[in-house]
């Protein structure tokens, strides 16, 4: 496959989703009406789909009815989560690096948060699950995760949240590990619980400024202990 199929494949849907006349669920072209309109051959077109759907931008299914055929899913997140995990286990991006990219994106976040549009119910609701004691370490990690994502979107800056939707999955993989390490998980539970909750309130309040410190104190001190724990 020429990278010029590739580039002229993802170029038309880029341009036919931002001129509408296209959008998220519709189902492109036959291969053949597509490869005429774009000047490429079948077999670059087909290499090339098969690149878009692997980065999470369209899906094929054979069969017939609605869901058949090629369809625009535009989930660009799945792609980046699937990078960051990828240079994760291959030692390109470090867990100073992981640390560094969240205070990034979550204090912005949290500068930027309106009170009047955050999702705060399903903060709390993910907190009320956290609080279960018999919860096993993963399934906190993987709600802890969430719960970061959700506050994000209070920022309403959806490439923001699609980062942090990108990151939720490798990082809860990641730190799973490390938070085996700890001495005391009952402990450092509760007290990331009690800081989660610190920062809801702050948010919920309007209060972006000490949101954002409380976020950066917050995501220090976990990577700070269980930086130790590995060592």
């Amino acid at each position: 496959m020429s990278v010029k199929a590739h580039e002229s494949v993802m170029d038309w849907v880029t341009e036919e989703l931002r001129s509408g006349r296209l959008k998220l669920g519709d189902h492109l072209p036959s291969e053949r009406s597509l490869s005429e309109t774009l000047g490429v051959s079948r077999s670059s077109l087909r290499e090339a789909l098969r690149v878009l759907e692997a980065l999470g931008t369209i899906s094929t299914a054979t069969g017939s009815g609605p869901r058949s055929g090629t369809i625009i899913t535009a989930a660009p997140g799945q792609a980046l989560s699937l990078s960051v995990t990828l240079q994760l286990i291959t030692d390109q991006v470090g867990h100073h690096d992981i640390y560094e990219t969240r205070q990034l994106l979550e204090g912005w976040s949290a500068l930027h948060s309106n009170p009047e549009r955050g999702d705060w119910a399903a903060a709390e609701a993910l907190l009320e699950k956290m609080d279960d004691p018999s919860l096993p370490l993963e399934d906190f990690l993987l709600f802890d995760a969430e719960f970061h994502v959700v506050l994000s979107k209070g920022a309403e800056n959806p490439l923001i949240t699609t980062l942090m939707e990108a990151l939720r999955l490798s990082v809860s993989d990641h730190t799973v590990a490390r938070a085996r390490a700890l001495p005391n998980w009952s402990e450092t539970s509760a007290r990331l619980q009690k800081e989660h909750r610190a920062i809801l309130k702050a948010l919920r309040a309007g209060e972006s400024v000490h949101a954002a410190e409380l976020i950066k104190k917050h995501i220090e001190g976990y990577y700070e202990e269980t930086a130790a724990a590995k060592a």
